[in-house]
């Protein structure tokens, strides 16, 4: 049986990107067919775009910073507020959107995606969320 090979770096070695909910993101690790790994933040102030997402479901964990996030899944809704060591999940399907408090040192997330983030421009669809998004993708 083939295994993967082992990978290590650091987070500072990440590329960073934009992600769809205009989210700057660090991708992190990628076990094929699995899950991914990725570190994501907002300024303070930053208000995300609202999205679902089409084909993956995520587990976060709040590393730095505060703020909130909105979920809205059937007829289910509810804010969350954001701190270090808060964790949460975001069902397939799942409407949400986060914003970073003001006074706070950026919001930074730690997030396994399952299966891993796909490259196509279709998995994160806009939503409407109760908040004025201030960052573009």
């Amino acid at each position: 049986m083939d295994h993967p090979a082992f990978e290590t770096w650091s987070v500072a070695q990440a590329v960073v990107v934009r992600a769809p909910d205009g989210a700057t993101v660090r991708p992190l690790a990628v076990l094929a067919g699995q899950g991914s790994l990725a570190q994501f933040e907002l300024p303070p102030g930053g208000v995300s775009q609202a999205v679902s997402h089409a084909t993956v479901q995520e587990i976060w964990h709040v590393t730095q910073g505060t703020g909130q996030i909105w979920r809205r899944q059937g007829g289910r809704e509810e804010v969350t507020a954001l701190r270090p060591g808060t964790v949460l999940t975001v069902p397939l399907g799942t409407a949400f959107q986060f914003r970073a408090a003001t006074d706070s040192p950026p919001l930074q997330i730690t997030a396994v995606t399952m299966p891993p983030w796909p490259d196509v421009d279709t998995e994160a669809r806009p939503e409407r969320g109760p908040w004025a998004a201030n960052l573009t993708h």
